[in-house]
């Protein structure tokens, strides 16, 4: 029987399996390849690397320190999370391991615009699409920025962007039917302008992400999609922890999630979906796991 397993390998993820492995714990760290974090063509958020680092790169440095200390992690998708009196069942497909608790960090999945799939990575790669303003708005200072997006989710993400640049446009991927007359208000106090998609098809042209709308095509140095994400956390769910209404685990100040022994930590549970917050959060779940294990059994070598 594992001690712990982890689900994801973003992280939050590996950050987990560091501090597992080197409490000396038996852990097993599954994955389906598709951290978040992986594309990001260059966080300069992330503290201790000046100049900035590829997000591929800090999830392969990471797993090589998680690795120094005896942590491996298997390329699989895991099926179902069954709890069974103290422990747990993880079923990977055919195949079911037994551990006294689990982690759950698989994070979460952006909503893309609808645009050709090839596009968006080039796009993507080259900062022309742009998914975090928090972690990245600082790169489009006073830079034509355009919003995909609408309603109070829309107007909030154009009005913080509006402190990096004057140039910020907000369109709706269709119509502006859910900007009320508060939204629309606080758009024109900033001096953000709102127009209707339909968005797709977006394209590349010239070094610029041109969008279409209904007053015609513009050209943007930089487009942050605005259509929110779908919270991978349908595993905890099923199993019968509680989660918000838009799917976020809820967990308690030691990320322990409503079932005993499963434990969740990065943008999966709700809170600032950022690096350093996931990283802390796996800190503090893997912590508690060491001290939960050891108080059903000592820990001792």
């Amino acid at each position: 029987m594992d001690d712990c397993i982890i689900i994801g390998a973003g992280p939050a993820g590996l950050t987990a399996a560091i501090y597992l492995a080197r409490f000396h714990l038996k852990i097993r760290l599954f994955d389906c390849g598709s951290s978040r974090a992986a594309l990001i063509p260059r966080t300069h958020n992330h503290a201790g690397y000046p100049g900035g680092i590829k997000g591929t790169e800090l999830l392969r440095l990471m797993l090589k320190q998680a690795e120094e200390f005896g942590a491996v992690r298997e390329a699989a998708e895991v099926t179902e999370i069954r709890p069974t009196g103290d422990d747990f069942e993880v079923h990977v497909g055919a195949r079911v391991f037994t551990t006294r608790s689990v982690l759950l960090a698989t994070g979460v999945v952006n909503i893309r615009p609808e645009m050709d799939h090839a596009v968006h990575d080039e796009a993507l790669a080259r900062g022309l699409i742009r998914y975090c303003p928090i972690c990245d708005g600082y790169e489009v200072t006073d830079k034509r920025v355009g919003v995909i997006g609408t309603g109070d989710h829309g107007m909030k993400e154009a009005l913080f962007l509006r402190g990096y640049t004057r140039d910020v446009t907000l369109i709706a991927p269709g119509a502006h039917h859910e900007l009320d007359d508060t939204c629309l208000a606080k758009l024109e106090d900033a001096g953000i302008g709102h127009l209707d998609g339909p968005c797709s098809p977006m394209r590349i042209e010239g070094g610029r992400m041109v969008v279409t709308t209904a007053s015609g095509d513009l050209a943007f140095d930089s487009v942050y999609p605005a259509l929110g994400s779908t919270i991978r956390s349908k595993l905890a769910v099923a199993a019968g922890a509680r989660a918000t209404t838009e799917g976020c685990l809820e967990v308690d100040d030691h990320q322990r999630t409503s079932i005993p022994g499963l434990f969740a930590a990065g943008d999966v549970v709700k809170g600032l979906d950022q690096i350093s917050h996931a990283m802390g959060e796996a800190g503090v779940a893997a912590t508690t796991i060491r001290n939960l294990l050891d108080e059903r059994r000592p820990l001792r070598r």
